[in-house]
């Protein structure tokens, strides 16, 4: 027997509910079907999933097979969707993938031309890190990305779109906004500094030095912003991020900081609707985003 992708689906259901009564209502199968499906699993791989009988507590390898599963079965819901909705884009599909901060800012634009221009065309979005941008265009599942940083991918052609100054970000009554003189790397990097995944692309030796040491790293913005607000913590992001942030946070350049961050638009060379990719990217590179930049 091999194992199948409703096989790891059902695991994956039962290891979130806890319970194979609520599992079972969720995937719309009886009790005893999902249980015959635990057990087939655990005889094939010849080790248990669960602590137990109750299937509340995963075992060692049940946290490994949970964290690999809830992969496939995510992957796999995400091609099936692709492959549906590309049959049914009669009239062209574009699909685009980018880094959060700039897809704010790039996405209403491109919907609008695009739908405009092309009636009937599909379109599908997602904003992601720039690794999973890179991922989508290497596997096929994007026609255009757009990403932090200039990274060779074979297939696909990159551009520099924009760059934005990387600056200290904290709440708006912290006392690094408040202070006359513009603040510098010492004055940021101590203990209520909190590392983030785009510090990687700073080059200033005396940032990397500094912020090497930070106790605390968080790689969602969401949940880095939220944690600013407090008053407590202190960041250092690109300034587009600036313009999307609650107005109780503040952006401010860092006086010994001058480096920026590169934004690449990146092209599938070979893409099943390449006329509308080329037209889509040449209106991407047609749009001014660094105007859009706080002041």
């Amino acid at each position: 027997m091999s194992l199948k992708i409703e096989m790891l689906r059902a695991f994956c259901t039962v290891a979130q509910t806890g319970n194979l009564s609520e599992a079972a209502n969720r995937l719309g199968r009886t009790q005893s079907a999902v249980s015959m499906t635990l057990k087939q699993m655990e005889e094939h791989l010849g080790k248990k999933l669960f602590e137990g009988e109750r299937k509340n507590q995963l075992s060692p390898l049940g946290e490994q097979v949970f964290e690999l599963a809830q992969k496939q079965v995510r992957q796999f819901d995400q091609t099936v969707q692709s492959i549906e909705m590309a049959a049914e884009a009669i009239h062209g599909l574009i699909r685009i993938v980018s880094v959060p901060s700039v897809a704010a800012l790039v996405f209403p634009s491109v919907l609008e031309h695009m739908t405009e221009r092309y009636p009937g065309l599909k379109v599908e979005l997602r904003d992601t890190d720039t690794q999973q941008v890179l991922d989508a265009l290497a596997e096929g599942k994007a026609d255009i990305g757009i990403a932090s940083g200039y990274h060779p991918v074979n297939g696909v052609k990159a551009v520099p779109l924009f760059e934005d100054r990387f600056g200290l970000v904290c709440s708006t009554d912290h006392p690094l906004v408040l202070q006359e003189h513009p603040p510098v790397i010492a004055d940021i990097t101590g203990a209520s500094f909190v590392r983030n995944a785009l510090c990687d692309l700073i080059r200033n030796e005396r940032f990397v030095a500094a912020s090497g040491s930070a106790d605390v790293t968080i790689h969602n913005t969401h949940s880095l912003i939220t944690m600013v607000r407090t008053g407590k913590w202190v960041t250092v992001l690109p300034q587009t991020v600036a313009r999307f942030m609650p107005e109780t946070t503040a952006f401010r350049p860092i006086a010994d900081l001058p480096d920026k961050r590169e934004v690449y638009l990146y092209q599938r060379e070979r893409s099943r609707f390449a006329a509308l990719t080329e037209d889509c990217c040449a209106f991407i590179r047609s749009c001014d985003l660094s105007a859009d930049l706080p002041a």
